[in-house]
């Protein structure tokens, strides 16, 4: 007997040069990614200055959560998910270079953790090119220092749909599931909207199947991280209905609207394209997105014929449906609305760009493998170039803010303080003034309250350039700022 257990637990035993080979094979197929993240982490901080100010959403989401200026008007469609997400630093630090080397280093760790949840999916290899293709994008390397949403929706999309997948085939247990849940909660509470239609395939797959444990999940996630935005809808709003209506309006209504032509625009660099005028950038800007569907179906069609066919086309199909409402729905475009297609899209196009440069059985094609690789190096040139003009441009804007605000300070318009008009919530900002609307997107106030406020504080109206002034402040003293017109409220 004793032999016989004694034989049962050294069965049971495991190999220490087994598991120490195995432990060396994870951390080898982990290396890659981390470079890919860590990589993508140090050329944000190299080419969007840190230093740069903040941009007008960006001032929406942060001012939410500062002690050290007045939050400005949040409008229906917005979620509070970016607020939280910069609350450990904004809520204590008025210093935009200390949010921004965070939020750099937390989208590295964010694009780390997203290419993890495919392990045992793809090989390592596949993954690091896809996080690669996908961070070396202008659009992902400019935003992934800001206070914006749709970076880490991708994120999100990635985890959730990735995570999705290994619960799928039996990979992982609970662990799985509980990615989903995170990766579903993540984008809701980013943007709720985009949520949903990133994971309609994945809920009508588990309703066909009827997988009710990965059910629970998806909807799990999606109502933890939804439950505060229906509340504040009935809270704020008068209803789910009435927010889903208004966020419909301020987005100048959606329905069918042919925006295709309006996101290649905007590749230029564009950061929004509303209205979507002017000339289409050269053909080598654009390039990648006209053939990044195509490559992408190359990546079903290989998928297909390895008979590993869910993997590849789960996420192309989430890719579709997340880029749909931007493409088909609303009147307007920027080129961020399209990250989660992007980072989904990135797994088969990774998938592809192998089956190029290899054979299946490893070996290299010198001549696909040299111009594959030729073709990325001319795609990474070219979305650094665009980045690089998006920058310098948005710092020579927000520094204009901080110029006028400036000059606001030397007309005695200092906190506490209300400015009003044109580009009345950046500017309000960098002044550190309330700001105030009496039309448009974000109505917050009225005539007869901002009269009643120039009694106590001091006011601007801030008209742009050809505009005309507001009734109410006609009879202020203009004067010239930039190439803006501001009018001071007499005091006394």
């Amino acid at each position: 007997m004793a032999d016989g257990a004694n034989a049962i637990l050294a069965g049971r035993r495991r190999d220490p040069a087994a598991t120490t080979s195995g432990s060396r094979r994870r951390l080898g197929g982990d290396a890659p990614l981390a470079v890919v993240a860590a990589v993508f982490t140090v050329v944000q901080l190299a080419f969007v200055h840190p230093w740069m100010g903040l941009g007008w959403d960006e001032i929406v989401y942060t001012s939410q959560v500062t002690t050290h200026h007045p939050a400005a008007f949040f409008s229906a469609p917005r979620s509070r998910g970016v607020s939280l997400l910069v609350a450990p630093v904004a809520s204590w630090s008025s210093s935009t270079e200390l949010l921004r080397v965070y939020l750099a280093v937390l989208s590295g760790v964010g694009l780390y953790l997203a290419l993890r949840a495919w392990k045992g999916l793809f090989p390592a290899r596949v993954l690091a090119t896809a996080g690669a293709f996908f961070a070396t994008l202008w659009v992902t390397l400019f935003y992934g220092p800001q206070a914006m949403p749709n970076y880490w929706v991708a994120i999100g999309a990635l985890i959730c749909v990735g995570c999705f997948l290994r619960a799928w085939q039996g990979q992982s247990g609970r662990a799985a599931l509980w990615g989903v849940v995170a990766g579903a909660a993540l984008m809701t509470w980013m943007r709720p909207t985009d949520a949903v239609w990133v994971t309609v395939p994945l809920l009508v797959l588990v309703l066909v199947r009827r997988h009710w444990l990965l059910l629970l999940a998806l909807a799990g996630g999606l109502a933890a991280g939804g439950v505060e935005w229906v509340i504040e809808a009935y809270g704020w709003y008068g209803g789910l209905g009435e927010r889903l209506s208004r966020a419909s309006e301020i987005q100048g209504g959606l329905g069918w609207n042919i925006a295709v032509d309006d996101q290649m625009r905007s590749l230029g660099g564009r950061g929004l394209c509303r209205p979507c005028t002017g000339s289409m950038p050269h053909p080598v800007v654009t390039a990648w997105w006209i053939l990044l569907p195509a490559v992408a179906v190359l990546g079903v069609v290989v998928a297909a014929r390895a008979r590993r066919t869910a993997r590849t086309l789960i996420p192309f199909v989430c890719a579709v449906t997340a880029a749909l409402p931007y493409l088909f729905m609303i009147g307007y475009a920027a080129p961020r609305f399209l990250q989660p297609a992007y980072a989904l899209l990135a797994i088969p196009v990774a998938d592809a760009l192998w089956h190029l440069a290899r054979t299946e059985h490893g070996r290299w094609r010198p001549v696909a493998a040299s111009l594959v690789a030729l073709a990325l190096a001319g795609h990474v040139t070219v979305q650094l170039v665009v980045l690089e003009g998006t920058v310098d441009r948005n710092v020579d804007s927000r520094e204009d803010w901080a110029r006028v605000a400036d000059e606001l300070h030397r007309l005695g318009v200092r906190p506490p303080c209300l400015v009003t008009g044109h580009e009345s919530i950046p500017i309000g900002y960098y002044t550190g003034c309330s700001s105030g609307s009496t039309s448009g997107n974000n109505e917050n106030t009225t005539a007869a309250e901002i009269v009643e406020s120039a009694r106590r504080v001091p006011v601007a109206a801030v008209t742009g350039p050809g505009g005309t002034p507001p009734d109410y402040a006609r009879d202020w003293t203009p004067h010239r700022v930039t190439d803006l017109t501001v009018r001071v409220a007499p005091r006394g």
